[in-house]
């Protein structure tokens, strides 16, 4: 038996039972991974409220919530050749889908994951998971960033953003973040080359002529968007679909905006390994244990976290 952390219904904090449940089997493509840190997102806490994944999901009660973990493989499916027993992994597991991961051991497809550097502490490789992977999809294979083009990163200092953040920079793009005052100095550090306090200023009034913007935020943002791009550039949403009509004012300019959705992929997990193991990406963590679960999932749901929320198991 294991601790996992699931819920019966959908709702509030108050749904989140701590419970045992039976080690999990792995199939043969999958391997077993004894769990040393996870981390959370807006999804988790969407989906348990009865949003997010909550319609993939809502036939799977109990539903162990979270796709994001770091940890160590304690056995391997007999397809599985890419890692083995003591390998220290990390990954998003099965997104969008039942990733299963608030518990001591997931089963895990050994294609979502990939080594964990040896430079980083779980902790660090937790919160550098589904966060990461979506900068990283976005930038390299969404939108394709260049060198000396210009980005506007909406909630720069947050989960997604402050990765995009960084990827940006290290592309060689001119990056503009948005956030509150009191993360100006975090988000330069991060390496924008702008800062915007959201709270005292429209962005729409100070910037023009950039080639993407990356919204991590949904509501207007997107149509107020739509005047700071140049023809021939895109709008990328992660938290909200972009409704047809917004799409369609967008294309009048010849601006693409859309709805991205990240997936599990072990290859683009190497690559963020890489740029871990390089000093490329720095995770900023926010330290929580397994038994905090409740708070932490208020705390994602503030939408004032800096970085990630990550709560180590063992």
């Amino acid at each position: 038996m294991m601790k996992a952390i699931i819920i019966n219904e959908f709702g509030g904090t108050d749904k989140l039972i701590h419970t045992d449940v039976a080690i999990p089997e792995i199939k043969d493509d999958e391997v077993l991974v004894q769990v040393r840190a996870i981390s959370i997102n807006p999804v988790d806490a969407k989906t348990r409220a009865g949003k997010g994944m909550a319609g993939k999901l809502k036939s799977a009660f109990p539903i162990t919530l979270g796709w994001d973990i770091s940890g160590v493989v304690t056995a391997t499916g007999s397809a599985v050749t890419a890692f083995k027993t003591g390998d220290e992994v990390f990954g998003m597991v099965n997104f969008p889908g039942h990733g299963k991961a608030y518990a001591e051991y997931v089963a895990a497809p050994a294609a979502h994951l990939a080594l964990k550097p040896a430079n980083i502490t779980h902790q660090q490789a937790a919160a550098a998971t589904l966060a990461a992977l979506t900068a990283y999809q976005a930038l390299y294979q969404q939108v394709n960033l260049q060198p000396g083009q210009r980005i506007l990163v909406h909630a720069a200092a947050g989960g997604v953003g402050h990765f995009v953040v960084q990827l940006a920079r290290h592309i060689g793009a001119h990056v503009i973040g948005t956030s509150s005052a009191g993360n100006k100095d975090f988000v330069r550090a991060l390496g924008a080359d702008e800062h915007i306090d959201y709270k005292s200023h429209a962005f729409e009034d100070i910037v023009k002529d950039v080639d993407v913007v990356f919204d991590a935020l949904g509501g207007d943002n997107i149509v107020r968007s739509i005047p700071v791009v140049k023809p021939g550039g895109a709008i990328v949403s992660i938290p909200t679909g972009v409704q047809p009509e917004v799409a369609a004012q967008a294309a009048e300019k010849n601006v693409r905006a859309f709805f991205f959705l990240v997936q599990s992929s072990g290859e683009d997990m190497q690559a963020i390994a890489d740029l871990l193991e390089k000093g490329v990406l720095h995770p900023y963590v926010n330290h929580y244990d397994f038994s905090q679960m409740d708070l932490a999932h208020q705390q994602q749901e503030s939408g004032s976290t800096r970085g990630k929320i990550v709560l180590t198991i063992a």
